[in-house]
């Protein structure tokens, strides 16, 4: 269950038996959302987000939008570097809120 991101406390992960679409999942507190990456060409275009568990707080899905439009490609690399190459990946903790 490799950790992409630890954001202000926001965990950003995949799972090591995931699927297609490709996509990520962000856990804070006992809160869950999955954020598929729409892609074309191999960028990231969009974002979508779909609540599993619990619910984000307003401000807290606002820090997570704003951490994807500013991260989308590098989960898509990471994703990549592990779902296609087979390598491990390194998780970055960022504790510093994007303004």
């Amino acid at each position: 269950m490799p950790t992409i991101f630890d954001y202000i406390g926001i965990i950003i992960k995949f799972y090591s038996n995931e699927h297609e679409p490709i996509h990520v999942h962000a856990i804070y507190n006992n809160a869950e959302v999955k954020i598929t990456l729409h892609i074309k060409d191999n960028v990231v275009y969009r974002a979508t987000y779909h609540e599993v568990k619990g619910k984000f707080s307003p401000s807290k899905m606002a820090d997570l939008k704003k951490f994807v439009s500013i991260n989308k490609n590098a989960m898509f690399y990471a994703w990549n570097q592990y779902f296609v190459h087979h390598l491990p990946i390194k998780p970055v903790t960022i504790t510093k809120r994007i303004k």
